[in-house]
């Protein structure tokens, strides 16, 4: 590990704790926004929404054990969730939140191969996974 490429360990479980936020912020997003999305173009994506829900509440469990496998506490905070009226709005809103979570999966994954911790890596996979493919979900809802 190169002295630039360095992250402690404490770091990374402070990491993962706002991984772990962002996660609770996705539930309680996909929450309002499945409840208020309306419109026919928009009502297939509304069953997609509630599996993205299921997988995010797996998301935030996984991370909340790898922070107490680590020695951390793992956290409670909340983010603001960013609610809109307009559907479509909602949407590019949760594209954003999942674009950002997936390149801070993509950051966690490499710093816990960088750390030695093939384990906590090997966990994080399928959020890395699971939150690409909700990425390519909402773009292709979204037209982009």
């Amino acid at each position: 590990m190169t002295p630039a490429a360095a992250i402690e360990v404490e770091t990374f479980v402070s990491l993962l704790n706002e991984d772990l936020g962002t996660e609770y912020q996705s539930i309680v997003q996909y929450t309002n926004h499945i409840a208020t999305i309306n419109g026919a173009e928009f009502s297939g994506i509304v069953a997609e929404l509630k599996a993205h829900l299921v997988q995010e509440l797996s998301h935030a469990q996984i991370l909340a054990e790898q922070v107490s496998f680590l020695g951390g506490e793992p956290g409670t905070s909340v983010p603001s969730v960013e609610r809109n009226g307009d559907s479509r709005r909602a949407l590019e809103a949760d594209l954003r939140l999942e674009t950002e979570q997936l390149e801070r999966y993509r950051e966690r994954f490499s710093q816990a191969n960088d750390l030695q911790l093939a384990d906590v890596a090997e966990a994080l996979r399928p959020l890395l996974e699971q939150t690409q493919e909700h990425v390519r979900d909402l773009q292709m809802v979204l037209g982009e």
